[in-house]
C-alpha cells in the first residue's frame, strides 16, 4: 500500500510545523556581512579565497561535505542497481 500526502505551504509554516527554529534574523546578518565583504572582491582569486574562509570550518568543511555528497550518490546509485537486478 502506498499512500501519498501533500502538503502546501510556506517555509516558514513548515518549520514551524516541525518546530525549527526561525533562523532568518541570523541569515539577514550572514548574508548582509557577505555583500559587504564582497563589494572589495576584484579577481577571482580574492573570490575564491574569501568563499573558502567563509565556509564552516573553512576548506576541511568544504571537502568534508563534497565527501558526503558523493558517498550519497554512490550509496543511491548502488541501492538502484540492487533492486534493478532484484526485478
Amino acid at each position: 500500500m502506498k499512500i501519498t500526502i501533500e502538503i502546501d505551504c510556506t517555509p516558514e509554516e513548515a518549520r514551524s510545523f516541525m518546530g525549527l527554529p526561525d533562523v532568518s534574523a541570523a541569515n539577514n546578518v550572514y548574508v548582509e556581512n557577505l555583500t559587504k565583504a564582497m563589494q572589495g572582491v576584484s579577481s577571482p582569486d580574492q573570490l575564491q579565497q574569501y568563499a573558502s574562509a567563509l565556509a564552516p570550518m573553512g576548506q576541511m568543511g568544504m571537502k568534508l561535505f563534497q565527501n558526503f555528497v558523493e558517498g550519497s550518490m554512490k550509496a543511491a546509485a548502488g541501492a538502484a542497481g540492487s533492486k534493478k537486478s532484484s526485478d
